[in-house]
């Protein structure tokens, strides 16, 4: 059972940055996509960001030059460098781990919450 562990949410003013952080338990790490996904209050989730073992990332366009995916195999870890923050990124960010189509592991999710 692999197991995610997010740090880094918190409370800060719009246009500030946070960084977060998802650890895996997983040891082959280096092979898998993570992802980041956010889910605001009545929202379903939605794709965040996303990077491939190899390091090729993709964005949702809300976030495209505001936030960063990357990853550190060698600390199987993934972070989200998140920059300019709008009261609208206010949500609960979950990192995940796709092993197949049908396998994937969450972590417990990272409250973040933008003031105006």
């Amino acid at each position: 059972q692999v197991q995610l562990v997010e740090s880094g949410g918190g409370l800060v003013q719009a246009g500030g940055s946070l960084r977060l952080s998802c650890v895996a338990s997983e040891r082959l790490f280096s092979i898998y996509p993570m992802r980041w996904y956010r889910q605001a209050p009545g929202k379903q989730r939605e794709l965040v960001a996303g990077i491939t073992g190899a390091g090729t990332t993709n964005y949702a366009d809300s976030v495209k030059g505001r936030f960063t995916i990357s990853r550190d195999n060698g600390k199987n870890t993934v972070y989200l460098q998140m920059n300019s923050l709008k009261p609208e990124d206010t949500a609960v960010y979950y990192c995940a781990m796709v092993q197949t189509v049908l396998r994937t592991y969450w972590g417990q999710g990272t409250q973040v919450t933008v003031s105006s």
